[in-house]
């Protein structure tokens, strides 16, 4: 039987000399170990591969019946790490707070679990006699929130 710690201690192994981050390691019920890494640039298949093979040859026997599959994070899926968040400062995320609400805008800055996102939402504004888009900063903890994750725009 494999360690979930042992799987995560040979994965920041390898990843020391690379600019990679680790994001997760699973293990499923049907007997797969899933790796998800991460990189500020994207991901490449052929370290995905390098990374595979690095496993599966410190692992030896050990690996037995399970079936390795190491990937990307994957766009569009809610951020796990803290490093996610810093790749993705300047770019539009969707939060979905604790109570349910969507809150969709520009990741603004990070500071250790805490977060800003500018968001434009309609405001009462004294003079006007209607509501008006203003950008309103928005924080947040990355532990007091459902998810955040990345929203893909193809504007």
């Amino acid at each position: 039987m494999i360690e979930k710690t042992v799987v995560k201690t040979l994965v920041e192994e390898w990843l020391t000399s690379n600019d990679y981050f680790l994001v997760d390691v699973m293990f499923t019920p049907d007997d797969r170990i899933v790796v998800e890494i991460d990189h500020a640039d994207g991901v490449w298949i052929e370290d995905c591969a390098e990374l595979s093979r690095f496993l599966q040859e410190k692992l030896g026997e050990d690996l037995g019946d399970y079936e390795l599959e190491v990937g990307s994070a994957g766009i569009g899926q809610p951020f796990k790490v803290p490093q996610q968040y810093q790749n993705h400062i300047g770019k539009e995320v969707e939060v979905l707070t604790a109570d349910g609400k969507k809150v969709q805008g520009i990741l603004k800055s990070v500071d250790g679990d805490d977060f800003v996102v500018t968001a434009v939402e309609k405001q009462k504004v004294e003079g006007k006699k209607r509501p008006v888009m203003v950008e309103v900063d928005k924080a947040f903890n990355m532990n007091n929130i459902k998810y955040t994750k990345y929203l893909l725009s193809f504007k």
